[in-house]
């Protein structure tokens, strides 16, 4: 089996940055599969699609990178480890519908079946995600977590920025990161919708940590066309590779302000 998690170290002098991509999986293992309702089977809606080809060269940039093999179906790493954990899609660690509240399954999993999840997948992820972020301490006295994510639907801003409006990291890092984006010409918003999941709150309580939330619309990386139909959407498109130039020039100059 496939590890539950994927540990990217950078190729050049270490920053204090840590970027999470908790929901760039999309693998689902066999028996999983086979129990979702057929239609799931081939395609699941919302997911943060290609997140890990749009950000490959983080670790280029000296970003330590943390990312989630497989999909948010299996488990959700961003939602709190507590009751009830097979439920509702935007609470649970383990969905019970999608997010257009589909049900996915025409059994539910056993309580046995969604605790061996956990403690296989969800589990080891945080254990991970915990011990390199207290690595990252060690060495620079404090760490900045880039929790990223990408949606979809109604919301028609290019970047959405969450920091529990302002409890989880700095002024700082918060107009870093906003200032880089809009250089590039992307319109920006804060704590608007998407304000901080579960990462974000847990992780921008501890001490030295400063965590933001990150959100890019599909628009802004992926083609349009597809994005209409249910299937999954390519990576190699133009689209794509343009946002990837941008993401690069803007995660440059964010590493670059948070070793200074």
């Amino acid at each position: 089996m496939i590890k539950p998690f994927r540990l990217y170290k950078p190729t050049v002098d270490r920053c204090p940055i840590v970027a999470n991509l908790p929901h760039s999986g999309l693998l689902i293992p066999d028996d999983i599969l086979q129990a979702l309702h057929k239609p799931y089977q081939d395609y699941l809606p919302h997911q943060d699609w290609h997140l890990g080809k749009l950000y490959d060269f983080l670790p280029d940039l000296g970003i330590t990178v943390l990312a989630a093999p497989y999909s948010r179906y299996v488990v959700d790493l961003n939602r709190p480890p507590k009751r009830p954990f097979f439920g509702n899609f935007w609470s649970s660690v383990i969905p019970a519908k999608t997010a257009f509240n589909a049900s996915l399954y025409p059994v539910p999993p056993s309580q046995g079946q969604v605790q061996d999840r956990i403690a296989t997948f969800y589990r080891p992820y945080h254990q991970q995600l915990d011990a390199l972020l207290h690595h990252i301490i060690a060495r620079f006295g404090r760490v900045y977590l880039l929790d990223l994510h990408s949606f979809g639907g109604l919301i028609t801003d290019d970047v959405c920025l969450g920091n529990v409006n302002g409890r989880s990291c700095s002024e700082f890092l918060m107009t870093t990161v906003e200032s880089a984006f809009l250089a590039k010409g992307y319109q920006v918003v804060r704590n608007k919708v998407f304000n901080g999941g579960y990462i974000t709150r847990h992780y921008g309580r501890m001490p030295n940590v400063e965590a933001l939330q990150i959100e890019i619309r599909y628009h802004t990386y992926l083609r349009l066309a597809q994005l209409e139909r249910d299937e999954t959407p390519d990576w190699d498109v133009p689209e794509l590779h343009q946002a990837k130039r941008d993401f690069e020039s803007i995660f440059r100059m964010i590493a670059q302000f948070c070793v200074e």
